[in-house]
């Protein structure tokens, strides 16, 4: 398993109305969590995208628990449970506030695409060397969520993700 901490403070700008964080920027925060976690391991998304490959994201799930506020320091913690398959990789994430309390889970189910064409391709043999050190036979099933495969079918990429 592959775990990876970041850290993010809730601008004021983030909050709505009541003060929470507007749901909208949680996926922003697991953005962040995804690239940093990629540049951690050596691997950039600007160079993936030159050598024409895309992660767009499949599906997005996320579950409130408690709310963050403005100037909150929230870690935001990735979590790889499984390695990356096929076309697919599945991040999950917590997020916790600075007395430890989960205040939001979630997962993004990226899918690995030709820019190109839109169509899904082989995760690149990169990814794959970078990531294989962290798992073994013990993590290829997820105790929270089924295997990539078991949630999306290869499908043609929707019209926004072509070019």
């Amino acid at each position: 398993m592959y775990i990876s901490d970041i850290q993010i403070r809730v601008r004021y700008a983030e909050t709505d109305q009541m003060g929470y964080v507007y749901h909208g920027n949680y996926a922003a925060y697991f953005e962040v969590a995804r690239t940093e976690a990629f540049r951690k391991l050596g691997i950039s998304y600007k160079e993936l995208e030159a050598d024409g490959v895309g992660m767009p994201v499949g599906e997005l799930r996320t579950r409130f628990r408690r709310p963050a506020r403005y100037d909150d320091l929230l870690t935001v913690r990735l979590l790889l449970r499984q390695p990356p398959e096929g076309t697919r990789v599945l991040f999950e994430y917590e997020i916790y506030n600075e007395a430890q309390e989960l205040l939001t889970e979630g997962h993004t189910l990226m899918v690995f695409v030709k820019t190109t064409t839109g169509r899904p391709v082989p995760i690149p043999e990169g990814i794959q060397q970078q990531l294989a050190p962290y798992f073994s036979e013990d993590d290829l099933d997820s105790p929270v969520l089924p295997k990539p495969s078991a949630i999306l079918p290869d499908a043609p990429a929707p019209a926004a993700f072509r070019k």
